[in-house]
């Protein structure tokens, strides 16, 4: 099973991240457990300048506007 954090304070791109992402993986069977951090300072921490971010199994693999489709599938893949 995969962790991945969507960081954001909740706008409507932090939504349709986290629908890609849980969409995405569903496609390819994969099992995540999806993380909505809202938190200024916990976004901070984990090295997010813009939002929204992405983090995969700790590791940030997205930051700033809302990430193609495609970009998303492959972090599944």
């Amino acid at each position: 099973m995969k962790t991945v954090k969507v960081y954001g304070p909740g706008c409507k791109r932090c939504e349709a991240t986290a629908k890609l992402i849980a969409d995405a993986a569903a496609r390819h069977g994969t099992q995540i457990s999806l993380e909505k951090v809202s938190d200024p300072k916990a976004i901070a921490m984990a090295g997010v300048m813009s939002t929204p971010g992405v983090s995969i199994d700790g590791k940030l693999v997205h930051a700033g506007g809302l990430p193609e489709e495609a970009k998303v599938e492959g972090w599944f893949a």
